[in-house]
């Protein structure tokens, strides 16, 4: 039997990033890289992760834009929201029209109406017998996503979640460090955006897209870019220097 395109273009995102898994990897790209495959692969047009700490308080880690990202915050200011309901019960929220929820989430879906989407579906991270956070999927127009959409969705989860307990065997003694460190790092990589921001005049998403670019072509993780942005001055001169000559080189 021959493969259709989404089916080849499913199998070409797990094996991507288990790749990226059993290499030298920096868990904010490939996490961010994970929510673009979602809005690739999936009948949505965006995607983020919530990832909870040590206290039981999610934050965001990855989002497929600064659109997807500001909705995901708003959800964790507003305590209100599908990403929430999923991390707290541990089960899959399926919303085929956000209008018809408005009792249900009286901040949440004023807010992502007004943003431009009309569905949404949470998934739950799971490992060592707890859930570590949500998959939030977000759709442009109303529509149900299929079993086999929510099965991708949630196998994606798990290569998530390996990635973020990396090699450490997942129990709840070895899981609590690896999401301390992998908010951390989102942290960092937050604060580059914001100094990029400020000092090349760019929204939030070109300076993430500006910090994936210089990574990924230096070979060095995102967030130890990010980390010297913050930390070294001498090389947050040369890394600005570095950035603004990108950005004035025009696309070939």
């Amino acid at each position: 039997m021959t493969d259709t395109p989404r089916e080849t273009g499913v199998l070409d995102a797990v094996v991507s990033l288990v790749d990226s898994l059993l290499d030298d990897f920096d868990i904010v790209d490939l996490l961010t890289g994970l929510t673009e495959r979602c809005a690739e692969l999936l009948d949505i047009e965006a995607a983020g992760i919530l990832l909870a700490d040590p206290l039981n308080q999610l934050h965001l880690l990855a989002a497929t834009s600064e659109q997807a990202r500001e909705l995901e915050l708003f959800q964790l200011l507003a305590d209100d929201g599908p990403c929430l309901d999923c991390y707290a019960t541990g089960r899959r929220v399926s919303v085929a029209d956000l209008r018809n929820e408005s009792d249900r989430w009286p901040r949440f879906v004023p807010a992502a109406i007004g943003a431009g989407f009309a569905s949404v579906h949470a998934v739950p991270m799971r490992a060592a017998g707890r859930v570590l956070g949500a998959l939030g999927l977000f759709g442009a127009r109303p529509g149900e996503l299929t079993e086999a959409d929510l099965l991708v969705g949630q196998a994606l989860t798990h290569v998530a979640c390996v990635a973020i307990l990396q090699d450490h065997p997942p129990t709840p003694v070895t899981v609590l460090p690896q999401l301390r460190s992998a908010l951390t790092n989102r942290v960092v990589v937050e604060q580059a955006k914001g100094l990029l921001r400020e000092m090349l005049d760019i929204s939030l998403e070109e300076a993430f897209a500006l910090l994936r670019t210089y990574a990924r072509g230096s070979g060095e993780h995102l967030t130890s870019v990010a980390r010297s942005l913050m930390t070294d001055r001498y090389s947050r001169m040369l890394l600005v220097a570095e950035f603004a000559e990108i950005l004035s080189t025009p696309m070939q």
